[in-house]
């Protein structure tokens, strides 16, 4: 037997952890790139950005002078807000790798197919929790929104509702990229999937900035973790046969 042929059980862990390592840095070099990209150009930001803010301004008038049922819309307004502003952010996610053909550069990457959904996915998280932070105080302000009691909370369930309508907002993108009519697909085929995010996440938001019964926002959130697992779990398992169609 000869002995040199024999891979030593010590030198498995480490491969492990450089194809680990490898997967993850590739991870982030494209979240990285797509943030520095808007960082620069700002054209995503300017524009969702506007539309929320114009959004919340129009539902704030819409439901009239009464503090009772502007802090009763508060929560779905604030959602609402986000809900558009992402599908205008997810629509343009791939913009930059559609010129020139970068797309497919990417694709050749020695890396597997889900580290670029992972990348893209925590981009447009990021994206959308500087939205929520902005959006929030301005929703407090319009609507009576109390947020400093349960700061902590309604913290996570943006969190966790962002994340949710980031992964989704992510893999239809990537489904309609190449599409001549994604602008118009994209709503129509990522809300209907979105729909268990966005009704936990305000049921969740309207428990804790109104209500008060912490309990059943515990609830709401337990469901939107579940919700975003599933969608992490199915949407990461689907994504390499989505860009390779």
């Amino acid at each position: 037997m000869d002995i040199s042929s024999t891979q030593h059980p010590s030198n498995q862990p480490r491969k492990l952890e450089d194809t680990i390592y490898r997967d993850l840095n590739h991870v982030m070099r494209v979240a990285a790139k797509d943030i520095r990209l808007e960082v620069r150009s700002k054209a995503i930001t300017i524009a969702t950005l506007f539309f929320a803010i114009l959004v919340l301004v129009i539902l704030a008038f819409a439901i009239g002078p009464s503090e009772q049922f502007l802090r009763n819309g508060a929560a779905g307004a604030l959602w609402v807000a986000l809900a558009f502003a992402g599908v205008t952010a997810a629509s343009q996610s791939y913009q930059h790798e559609l010129e020139d053909s970068a797309f497919e550069q990417l694709l050749l990457y020695p890396a597997p197919r889900t580290t670029l959904f992972l990348g893209k996915l925590i981009a447009n998280w990021c994206f959308m929790i500087v939205l929520a932070l902005v959006l929030t105080p301005l929703c407090s302000a319009l609507f009576g929104m109390q947020v400093s009691t349960k700061l902590a909370w309604l913290a996570l369930t943006i969190l966790l509702g962002t994340l949710g309508f980031a992964l989704i907002g992510t893999f239809y993108a990537a489904l309609t990229a190449n599409l001549r009519a994604r602008e118009s697909l994209l709503p129509v085929l990522m809300l209907p999937i979105v729909v268990p995010v966005l009704l936990a996440a305000v049921s969740a938001t309207g428990e804790i900035v109104q209500l008060g019964n912490l309990g059943l926002a515990q609830d709401w959130l337990r469901l939107l973790a579940g919700f975003d697992l599933i969608y992490l779990v199915v949407c990461s398992s689907l994504y390499t046969v989505v860009v390779e169609e």
